[in-house]
């Protein structure tokens, strides 16, 4: 499936339908009167998060979205038929903006989530409603009223636990590799990563989401390299973690490239709690993690946390770290629990629709 974090898009409420105009023809009724009944509402626009979805790529074919306009009122006083609403379903994490990108129409954060963007525009009146005891037989009617129309993008902002950073060739994709059930591609060679991933972690009885994204070079708040707009994948992160490549040429000046970046995007990243990983220790001796380590500390890093992405060594006591930052509960455990609820006292599945 192709990845897809941002869209432009067109909606339309659906227009409410006009009122009638009609009067009695009944044999045997000698004053008939009006009987022209409203017209029906037009449906709204209705985004709702769903759950499995994590791309915008839907919304590259398909950027028109209108809701159908409501029925003609008709004789015999019969309202129109409303239109039914357009749901528009979106991954959860999605944010929507106005065209200009300054302001945030929604927030989806849950599964099921809905807002109502647009309104569907009201019926019309049919001239039944007209009648008064001076104009009994009116003839005036009301058009519905016009839909609302908006066009908004569309963000995508994957919800994780923990977000992954580093340089080009740090090894993120090997580590996420490892400790998840993500299948990151793996190659040596800069920008292996070209679009966030997303795996699961299970580690002394726990479950968190981890994000790994497209490596940062100096430079990417301007647009060097993939640049940084794939920062915003980790932005709901609670906790980050920095990988440090211990072959590269100065491990100390490499964290310093990504922090400066992070500081650059802004939105927080910055703030965020930042676990140093010194990754690749098995291509090292000893002696010389232990310099490198202490050189990472000296430049700004609290802990520093030796690791091998390839042979696992170091890593769970990292993840150790990780879980301290989360919650008592992380989502993806929370829906763990819920699936394994008991069925009811009379023996009956819980059912939504009961």
């Amino acid at each position: 499936m192709h990845f897809l974090d941002q869209a432009k898009i067109y909606l339309r409420s659906g227009s409410g339908g006009p009122g009638a105009v009609s009067f009695r023809r009944e044999k045997y009724i000698e004053y008939g009167g009006p009987d022209g009944g409203n017209g029906g509402h037009g449906g709204d626009v209705v985004l709702e998060a769903v759950a499995g979805l994590n791309t915008l790529i839907d919304f590259r074919y398909s950027q028109h979205f209108k809701a159908q306009r409501g029925g003609h009122g008709m004789g015999k006083d019969r309202t129109g038929k409303s239109a039914p609403p357009l749901v528009i379903a979106v991954p959860v994490g999605t944010q929507v903006l106005d065209e200009e990108r300054e302001e945030v129409l929604a927030d989806f954060t849950e599964p099921g989530q809905r807002v109502v963007l647009l309104e569907g525009g009201m019926g019309g009146r049919g001239n039944a409603s007209y009648k008064t005891s001076t104009n009994r037989a009116p003839r005036q009617h009301q058009p519905g009223i016009a839909g609302q129309e908006l066009w908004v993008w569309l963000r995508l902002k994957l919800l994780a636990d923990a977000g992954l950073v580093g340089l080009p060739n740090a090894g993120k994709s090997t580590f996420i590799n490892q400790i998840s059930n993500a299948r990151a591609k793996v190659g040596d060679y800069a920008f292996t990563t070209l679009v966030p991933k997303l795996g699961v972690v299970q580690h002394r009885d726990r479950e968190f989401v981890l994000a790994d994204i497209p490596g940062l070079i100096e430079g990417a708040a301007e647009g060097a390299g993939i640049g940084d707009r794939f920062l915003g994948h980790i932005e709901r992160c609670r906790v980050l973690i920095h990988l440090v490549d211990i072959s590269g040429p100065d491990p100390a000046e490499a964290m310093r490239i990504v922090e400066d970046e992070l500081a650059a995007y802004g939105a927080g990243l910055d703030e965020k709690p930042q676990l140093i990983a010194l990754n690749k220790v098995d291509l090292a001796d000893a002696e010389l993690v232990e310099g490198f380590a202490a050189e990472l500390q000296a430049a700004g890093a609290g802990q520093v946390f030796p690791i091998s992405g390839a042979t696992g060594a170091g890593i769970p006591q990292l993840l150790d770290a990780v879980i301290a930052h989360l919650p008592a509960r992380t989502a993806t455990e929370t829906k763990t629990v819920e699936a394994e609820e008991e069925p009811a006292a009379d023996g009956t599945a819980w059912s939504p629709l009961d």
